[in-house]
């Protein structure tokens, strides 16, 4: 399964890299509006520092609009995934950059039929939000088994990115469900690499070394 960083925080992309983990990230105009800086400046720098899929999302919510943002976005890097969303001008737009050459990343999915539909037309990417449905009492896993059973009957070639992802829990379930990808905030990824256990053997193998020999 590849790691995602979800976050447009150069720091955070930076220690995540570093790490040896990170196959790609994924932002979104509230990651980018948090930051407070220009969109494709951010989205440039990423690129250097990331070079696996680097999702660049559209603001715009009609075809002609997402096309044209879509087309400014993927001149920015080789690596870039232009990031749309599940409706019918989302697919519209995902079918034409298919076409085109353009990776693309339907995201906001949260029914299997949507994951189906942008499969057909040629998605790179499908982004389940799992945490989001978790929150209004659906279960955001089941949806991920949906689509990985409904891409493996057809051999749809698109990937299923796990999105919402709050917790390593989630992590656990989505590894197992079969999703290609899982983004995740900078604070999922060093919890996946803790546990209380690992702590107390790393303190007790040292206070036995200084008991036996000093220092």
């Amino acid at each position: 399964m590849d790691l995602y960083i979800d976050t447009a925080n150069l720091d955070e992309i930076k220690q995540a890299a570093d790490m040896g983990v990170l196959d790609g990230v994924t932002t979104n105009p509230s990651l980018i509006a948090k930051e407070k800086y220009d969109y494709v400046k951010r989205l440039t720098e990423i690129c250097a520092i990331v070079k696996g899929p680097v999702s660049a999302e559209v603001i715009s919510t009609e075809y002609a609009g997402m096309m044209e943002e879509g087309r400014k976005h993927a001149k920015i890097a080789p690596n870039i995934v232009v990031k749309l969303p599940s409706t019918i001008d989302g697919l519209r737009a995902c079918k034409t950059f298919s076409d085109e050459g353009i990776k693309t990343n339907l995201t906001l999915c949260f029914q299997p039929l949507q994951a189906l539909m942008v499969a057909k037309a040629g998605a790179f990417l499908v982004s389940p939000f799992i945490g989001r449905l978790d929150d209004v009492a659906e279960d955001g896993m089941d949806l991920i088994r949906k689509i990985r059973a409904i891409y493996d009957n057809y051999g749809y070639k698109t990937k299923i990115l796990a999105a919402s992802v709050r917790h390593p829990k989630h992590m656990v379930e989505c590894a197992l469900a079969g999703a290609d990808v899982a983004t995740v905030p900078f604070s999922v990824i060093k919890q996946m690499m803790g546990h209380p256990l690992t702590d107390v053997g790393l303190k007790k193998f040292l206070e036995d070394y200084k008991k036996a020999f000093g220092g």
